[in-house]
């Protein structure tokens, strides 16, 4: 038995609930409350003591929606996030040429011309004018739409000829030739053109996310990444070596892109089959694109692209395809939906067909909700994965693509758990920052990066919802909230450990805290000092 004590520790059952200790066995926890109390019960059984010297125990924070091998991805390559302009991101891409080895691939990641000062879209010239020999190739931010340079678009063997594939967009100039802009699916022509990934690559992409995760006191996340490198069963071997359940310990909970079903059937696997640290979630379904590119689908047109509705990445016949295949094998589906019109979709093809297995199905990011949409919702067995970081880089450029009126329904979380909707938080990396204090903040303040200015200042959560969509939210979203979540007797030995109280520092202090220990299944996975 362990004995975890000298910080205040919070429950996170109910707003407030605290205590002093903690006694956990064999990767749960069997006691909580006063220090002296539970040793002296607990002193014959109890092997290791754990002084937090004054830090703070909340549950293990998890993200509920990130894409791992992609935030391994980023600490690997070219990272454009933070760039200001067209101009810095074509003076790294230069720079990062001469590193790389003759015809290789230059590949970067995160760039956002909504951030740049001078707001356009690079042409596949300019990528040109840096090199001809190496592909390029540049994933913006939202992952719904990159950049390629003429090597890269010659290599995927895409020309004037080539149609928009269902569910995406190859932008073209005048001439009708290609621009270097592909919008989500489009995005395929040029990504089937890489070469594939190794098995190494995989294992240390997925070693250095697990590793920087642990170091955000991050203890699980629910990712998807099992279509896009080289096979499902390839990339989760590639977790299943990384996360070992001995030296590496880390909750993954591996949503299933539709179209590695048929694989998942093949390797004799299912819904939440697996081990305790890799296990196979809900199938994974995308509705639309993104508002950074205008691929979202709207009911209503894009303020600033008049005739624009965004992309339906399915038919409602094939949509419901989908969700049919989940239903076949008992599985929920995470079906990602930003605009409405997307949401509206799913929510139809949902109601049609319900799923009887009492588990919950799961709607993605949910950006624009209105009244009738959230209404309807009540009656469904649903939960929303929101990324509250969102409102912090999002606006105010959103505001163009939406119109003053329509905001009023979107990113409208409060109104959300208001309203008796469950709530799950991530971060959605690499898109965004991994660290979970920054979504904590933005679901707190709701102020923008860019202008520091806040935004629907009636959304604003409380501190207490703020961690739960990390915590509690997490858990309920994969059906766990009887055994995760929270900390009390019977459920993981999962702990994020900060140096200060989250609920009595300053609202704009939040992300400031600083991780002390990040432990799983009762062993510490990180440790500051």
């Amino acid at each position: 038995m362990k004995l975890w004590y000298g910080g205040k520790i919070y429950t996170m059952i109910e707003e407030g609930d605290w205590v002093e200790a903690v006694v956990t066995d064999n990767g749960r926890i069997v006691a909580t409350g006063d220090t002296q109390d539970l040793y002296s019960a607990y002193k014959d059984r109890i092997l290791e003591e754990h002084n937090l010297k004054g830090s703070v125990m909340y549950p293990g924070f998890t993200d509920s929606h990130l894409h791992i091998m992609g935030h391994g991805e980023r600490l690997m390559r070219l990272d454009l996030m933070f760039m200001k302009s067209a101009e810095e991101v074509k003076q790294a891409l230069s720079q990062y040429a001469e590193q790389v080895e003759p015809g290789d691939w230059i590949v970067g990641d995160g760039w956002n011309e909504n951030q740049w000062v001078d707001k356009r879209i690079i042409h596949k010239n300019e990528l040109d004018e840096i090199s001809t020999d190496h592909p390029i190739m540049l994933t913006r931010v939202c992952r719904h739409a990159l950049l390629a340079n003429s090597k890269a678009i010659e290599l995927a063997g895409v020309s004037a000829n080539t149609h928009d594939p269902q569910g995406g967009v190859i932008v073209k100039d005048e001439f009708g030739e290609p621009t270097g802009y592909f919008h989500d699916q489009a995005q395929d022509l040029i990504k089937e053109a890489m070469p594939e990934v190794t098995p190494q690559y995989l294992e240390k992409a997925a070693e250095l996310a697990v590793k920087d995760m642990h170091a955000y006191g991050l203890v699980g996340g629910h990712s998807e990444d099992l279509n896009y490198y080289g096979g499902f069963k390839k990339t989760l071997d590639a977790f299943q070596n990384t996360i070992d359940g001995e030296k590496v310990k880390f909750r993954a909970h591996l949503l299933v892109h539709h179209g590695v079903i048929e694989d998942v059937d093949r390797e004799g696997m299912g819904f939440k089959k697996g081990s305790e640290y890799v296990e196979l979630g809900a199938l994974k379904i995308f509705s639309d694109g993104a508002l950074g590119g205008r691929t979202a689908w709207l009911k209503e047109e894009y303020a600033d692209d008049s005739g624009n509705y965004g992309v339906a990445i399915h038919t409602k016949e094939e949509l419901t395809e989908l969700v049919l295949k989940a239903r076949k094998r008992n599985m929920p589906v995470a079906v990602h939906a930003i605009g409405d019109g997307a949401a509206e979709a799913v929510i139809n093809v949902l109601s049609e067909h319900p799923l009887k297995t009492g588990e919950r199905d799961r709607l993605i990011h949910a950006q624009i909700l209105n009244p009738s949409l959230i209404e309807r919702m009540k009656n469904l067995n649903i939960i929303l994965d929101i990324q509250p970081t969102f409102v912090a880089s999002d606006f105010p450029w959103v505001i163009d693509r939406l119109g003053h009126m329509r905001l009023k329904t979107a990113y409208s979380w409060k109104t959300l758990i208001d309203s008796g909707i469950i709530c799950a938080g991530g971060s959605d990396a690499p898109i965004e920052e991994i660290n979970p204090l920054l979504g904590i903040r933005a679901a707190v303040e709701r102020r923008a990066s860019y202008d520091h200015q806040v935004y629907q200042a009636e959304e604003r959560l409380s501190v207490f919802e703020a961690i739960s969509l990390y915590t509690k939210g997490s858990a309920h979203a994969i059906g766990r909230e009887h055994t995760q979540g929270v900390i009390a007797p019977g459920y993981t030995a999962d702990f994020t450990v900060l140096d200060r109280d989250l609920f009595t520092v300053k609202s704009h202090e939040l992300a400031e805290a600083t991780v002390v220990l990040t432990v799983v299944d009762e062993d510490i996975m990180y440790q500051r000092f």
